[in-house]
């Protein structure tokens, strides 16, 4: 993509899935607010919290030196108010004022790790000459067995459980299904790698998580063959991108398979004093 190109898909970006957000279960409530545009889930404590199937989170924000510090404290004292364990802030690398992030973790947000925020088109990306390697076969995950193989992939591949990310996937199965494909590259009978694509209606965007490999199956073209996968199904749904908040580790892959860099991403993450 050409710079011209990447300004358009970074606006759409910006308008579709950040400013015109749609929760990511039935139970949790978008709204605006001010000059941000947040999340809250049903129970208020959330994924961070409460182990609920949602996520707390500020989406979208326009704020300025005048404004921002007042919008942070208010939207603090909200989640605080409503119970909330934990509230993610995600800052976009284009997002004012270009201090935002200082001004997050004056408030008490600590950030994770930066990731790159890459799109690519979904035409080209379907159309990948991609064969499983040996061995290797592919199960869509449609129930709960499906659900806890990914979960133990995740656990081998990361050292880390979420119990909430359990729930938030067994809820879009069971609620919502036509926005949620996942799917478990089998070695036989063992799970050896997992990713799902989460789609909303409406939207051009579809976007790619998890992509976690067991330590002695990377390098083989598992996690390229979960990429295609995955932007087939898309295709076939008429979703134009794909979208990925990108790892330093799955980063130059994605660059090889054709996606763009449209910036970067950082969550912030407030977590309630006991």
């Amino acid at each position: 993509m050409d710079a011209d190109e990447l300004a358009d898909v970074r606006a759409a970006y910006d308008r579709e899935v950040r400013r015109d957000a749609r929760p990511d279960t039935a139970d949790a409530r978008v709204e605006r607010a001010g000059a941000v545009v947040r999340q809250t889930a049903a129970d208020g404590a959330g994924g961070g919290g409460g182990g609920g199937a949602e996520w707390n989170r500020v989406i979208w924000s326009d704020l300025d030196e005048e404004t921002a510090d007042a919008e942070i404290a208010a939207q603090v004292a909200y989640f605080a108010g409503r119970g909330a364990g934990e509230v993610e802030w995600k800052l976009y690398g284009h997002d004012r004022p270009a201090d935002l992030g200082d001004r997050l973790r004056a408030a008490g947000f600590v950030p994770e790790p930066a990731e790159t925020l890459m799109v690519g088109r979904v035409d080209e990306l379907a159309a990948l000459p991609v064969e499983p390697p040996a061995g290797i076969t592919l199960r869509a995950v449609t129930d709960e067995a499906g659900v806890d193989l990914m979960m133990d992939v995740r656990a081998k591949a990361f050292g880390t459980g979420r119990p909430a990310m359990r729930h938030l996937l067994l809820t879009l199965l069971r609620e919502e299904p036509e926005t949620i494909a996942a799917v478990v590259a089998m070695a036989g009978d063992t799970p050896v790698s997992a990713a799902r694509m989460e789609m909303r209606p409406g939207t051009s965007f579809a976007g790619l998580w998890g992509g976690g490999t067991l330590p002695q199956w990377r390098g083989r073209g598992i996690y390229r063959l979960l990429v295609a996968h995955r932007a087939r199904i898309a295709a076939d749904r008429g979703i134009r991108y794909l979208q990925v908040d990108a790892s330093a580790d799955s980063r130059p892959i994605l660059q090889r398979l054709g996606f763009a860099t449209l910036g970067t991403t950082v969550p912030y993450i407030w977590t309630a004093k006991p």
